[in-house]
């Protein structure tokens, strides 16, 4: 047990979502009974007044049913509860209840039973004055040094005292230079108001010039009334202490000596009788309340203040003396006598955790086991821990490194895409040429196994693809429930996605014994739109300036059945060619073979035979699946078209390095826009007029320059985005014809699409070359590495922009030549080698060995001239199909 907890006595919770503040909280004998034993007091935003007289309870248990004496629904939020004598004609204590719109003045009573569970007890109204302002605070006292009663001060939110000499209205006064209301204390000692004001000053008032002022109901004045009767309100004093407050307690020593505490946000102030400060300390920490109290030593007063980091500490003016930690973060903290037992701390949380406790320690019973001492054999831990690694290593092999998981989820989730277009398109500010865009429903369906929380649905799709909503929330409050929400997708701007491929992900937590709030999971669900969102069948073309041939090991098939509803003709002789049209504007063909096994899709732009060629790979795979064919593949043997691949590459990386200029050119024009203003500036206060020298002129001309500068820079980000997407489009197209050339496994696929497509937005701070550049150097080094040498090379620890792409292609061309002579994609440089994570770093130029370095110096093009030759004889693929590749 730590010895700094606090030592809890009593403790309940009040209410379920219920809010409370610093003024709800009160101590007091509300009920007048002998015993002179204090009652807690309790009052919430809810408007549930409740009253509790608590009792000592063993460790663990809860309150008891008799220790509330009384719970009452107000109907109205509790602002503050207050205790004292404010009826009329009796000393006795009656509460005071301070609503938003109304005071009421309660007298609480109890009926004694035969048992002690039989007692009751009630509230009864006695008088209650209306508002005709909201009200904000209160405080009482004996205003004006009247004996035997207490009067009500209220504070509205506009300013204005309102004075209550018990059953009626005193006065109304406004407080000068008002603006936001502060705490209010009453020191009866002398007779005066203390608040802090929205200057952050703390300010006197006295009650006698509260009395005589102007009153508030006459504060439009008119020019006799300033010349009459009326004083103006007029501060005592004032101290300017440089923060907001949060509370403010008046303690006095004896009847010759008070004390004003003001609690700051980051210091509390001990202030005197006339506003002169006595002592002050720095908080290292944001306090939530305080609370000071007279001392067992003379002179002297402690304070209890609790911190947002659950912990109240006691000062003895300011010495630290305890510090204790409370399971809440305390807005109000109260001591009183409950059950005979003195200086009780009570503490109340904003959500209704009220804590009677106490500051003391445990002792401590556990004893430490002695250690029996023994020699230890290092050679048999040498043995055990070799067999603890060989079954660890085992059971990664078999199971992987995540834990295996329940067969059936907490949650499924499907989607189903409609094969049909919105019979009235929901594509709205798009951008394409076409004169009608089309869009087409999407249904995402969950249904949860068991209760679920915080259920979010997230959809998303890749630009210039747009959905009409993507963000769904739902609620699983009982298990077996469907939930369904329905979107649409559509093109939004004129150029093709680099895939159709979306995914919707759902984030939620699932409730525990241990763990209510919840472990928060995520589950996702891929689905694919269909092609003829963003294409139209149109006539094919006969000549293009880029081709690509895929091979199979099947018949062709025709192609009106792969692709129903896109051929323009349904002649027999032309099923072997189709055309598509993307929205965008470009056209792609796509041409079977009558005698081989070929299929041919040319366009003449190369990023655009991507969707299409992985578009016919799917549906035949998908095709002879059906007709239960199992060894259908494809293969591609031609020429690997890295050039058009690097012509992509520099134009990217062209519009990321005028990007970098327009921003210094911008940079420039908004420095010099801001000297010329301040010389303008300078010349309009100077009192002898001087010419401006075509200042406003060149003002002129550098604000048009910033402007078209920065219009420039947006028609670049947006030309830089729509070339990342054509270059992720041609990366996938790369990614998919090595794969076919070298028949490469699926996780030889998702090394390179780790090392090509490691960036889902490019951004200048850290760009597509300088990444793909370091995971391609990384594969060199180390799965692709020809020599030990290579695998010693220290890579770089930052990415930068390089200087141009030189390096990027070297590598690009090296990474597939070593993949033609035999090398394989792996995460690690062999296998009893730990797994290396492919992880982006800085690269170095890798070289290969002198003669081949040499060569390529030479003549970069002749270095691959064979190899392009040879491909035309199918019989020998083990030779490189690169061709004509420039460094």
């Amino acid at each position: 047990m730590s010895l700094f907890k606090a030592r809890n006595w009593w403790s309940t919770i009040l209410g379920e979502k219920e809010e409370f503040d610093h003024g709800c909280l009160c101590l007091a004998n509300v009920d007048n009974s002998g015993n002179g034993q204090d009652k807690i007091i309790v009052g919430s935003f809810m408007g549930y007044l409740r009253i509790f007289s608590p009792h000592p309870t063993k460790t663990g248990d809860g309150a008891q049913a008799a220790d509330m004496l009384l719970e009452v629904d107000l109907r109205d939020p509790v602002l503050q509860v207050e205790v004292g004598k404010f009826v009329s004609g009796t000393e006795m204590l009656h509460l005071a209840v301070l609503h938003s719109r109304k005071l009421c003045v309660y007298s609480v009573s109890g009926i004694l039973g035969n048992v002690e569970h039989g007692n009751q007890y009630q509230m009864k109204l006695i008088y209650e004055h209306n508002l005709q302002r909201t009200a904000c605070n209160m405080t009482y006292g004996p205003f004006g040094g009247v004996k035997g009663r207490d009067l009500i001060c209220i504070q509205s939110i506009d300013g204005m005292l309102m004075v209550f000499e018990q059953e009626s209205y005193a006065f109304g006064r406004f407080l000068p230079s008002f603006l936001l209301p502060g705490p209010l204390a009453y020191s009866s000692r002398t007779d005066s108001f203390i608040t802090v004001s929205s200057c952050r000053q703390v300010e006197s008032y006295k009650y006698q010039v509260l009395a005589f002022a102007t009153d508030a109901d006459k504060r439009q004045e008119t020019d006799q009334q300033k010349l009459g009767s009326g004083k103006r309100l007029v501060v005592d004093w004032t101290l300017n202490i440089g923060e907001q407050a949060l509370d403010i307690c008046i303690v006095s020593f004896n009847q010759s000596a008070s004390s004003v505490f003001v609690l700051g946000e980051r210091n509390f102030f001990c202030l005197k009788d006339n506003g002169q400060i006595r002592f002050m300390k720095k908080l290292d920490w944001s306090p939530s309340c305080f609370l000071p109290y007279c001392s067992v030593s003379e002179g002297t007063i402690n304070t209890l203040i609790g911190n947002h980091n659950s912990i109240l500490h006691i000062y003895q003016d300011v010495t630290l003396k305890w510090a204790t930690q409370l399971p809440h973060i305390p807005v109000a903290v109260r001591v009183g006598c409950l059950h005979d037992l003195k200086g009780v701390i009570v503490t109340l949380s904003d959500d209704g955790h009220l804590q009677c406790s106490y500051l003391g320690t445990d002792p401590s019973l556990f004893q430490a086991p002695n250690v029996e001492s023994r020699e230890l054999n290092y050679d048999e831990l040498d043995v055990e821990m070799k067999e603890l690694q060989k079954i660890i290593k085992d059971v990664n092999k078999s199971q992987g490194v995540w834990p295996v998981t329940e067969r059936e989820d907490d949650l499924s989730v499907s989607v189903v895409v409609s094969p049909n277009f919105d019979s009235v398109s929901q594509a709205t500010d798009v951008e394409v040429g076409t004169d009608l865009v089309p869009s087409v429903t999407v249904k995402v369906t969950l249904q949860n196994r068991v209760v679920l929380q915080k259920v979010k649905l997230s959809v998303c799709v890749q630009p210039p693809l747009e959905l009409t909503c993507d963000q769904f929330t739902f609620e699983f409050m009982t298990p077996d429930l469907t939930r369904t929400a329905s979107f649409s997708a559509y093109l939004k701007r004129s150029y093709t996605p680099s895939e159709l491929e979306g995914k919707a992900v759902v984030s939620y937590s699932r409730p525990t014994d241990r763990n209510p709030d919840g472990i928060p999971r995520v589950i996702q669900c891929k689905f694919r739109l269909p092609l003829k969102l963003i294409c139209l069948p149109c006539q094919p073309s006969k000549t293009a300036s880029h081709k690509v041939t895929i091979d199979t090991n099947k018949s062709p098939v025709s192609l009106l059945g792969l692709f129903p509803g896109f051929a323009s003709q349904s002649d027999d002789d032309q099923v072997n060619v189709m055309g598509f049209h993307f929205l965008g504007g470009s056209q792609v063909t796509l041409l079977a073979s009558k005698t081989s096994q070929r299929y041919r899709i040319q366009s003449e732009q190369f990023e655009d035979l991507w969707l299409i060629t992985s578009e016919l790979i799917l549906r035949l795979q998908e095709y002879f699946e059906k007709q239960g064919v199992k060894d259908f593949a494809c293969s591609f043997s031609g020429s690997m078209p890295l050039q058009e691949y690097f012509e992509l590459i520099d134009r990217h990386f062209e519009l990321r390095m005028n990007g970098e200029k327009l921003k210094e050119l911008l940079s420039e024009r908004a420095v010099q826009f801001r000297a010329i203003q301040r010389r303008l500036l300078t010349r309009f206060k100077d009192k002898t007029p001087a010419p401006l020298q075509h200042l406003d002129t060149l003002l002129d001309g550098t604000y048009k320059q910033v402007i078209a500068l920065a219009d420039a820079v947006e028609e670049n980000q947006g030309s830089l985005f729509q070339s990342f997407t054509r270059l992720k489009s041609a990366t996938h197209l790369v990614i998919l014809l090595i794969g076919l050339w070298q028949k490469l496994s699926a996780d030889q696929i998702a090394i390179l699409e780790a090392a090509f497509l490691p960036l889902q937005e490019d951004t200048q701070e850290l760009g597509w070359e300088e990444t793909v550049d370091a995971a391609i150097s990384h594969l060199l080094k180390t799965c692709l590495s020809k020599s030990s040498k290579e695998q010693a090379l220290n890579l770089n620890s930052q990415l930068s922009i390089p200087k141009d792409t030189s390096q990027l292609k070297k590598h690009i061309t090296l990474l597939c030549d070593r993949l033609a002579k035999g090398g394989r994609l792996c995460l690690s440089t062999d296998a009893a080698a730990p797994q290396t994570m492919v992880m982006p770093g800085g690269c170095t130029t890798i070289p290969e060995s002198d003669l081949e370095e040499r060569s390529v110096e030479q003549d970069p093009t002749e270095q691959f001239t064979n190899h392009r030759h040879l491909t035309a004889d199918t019989s020998r693929p083990e030779v490189s199909p690169l061709q004509g590749v420039s460094e």
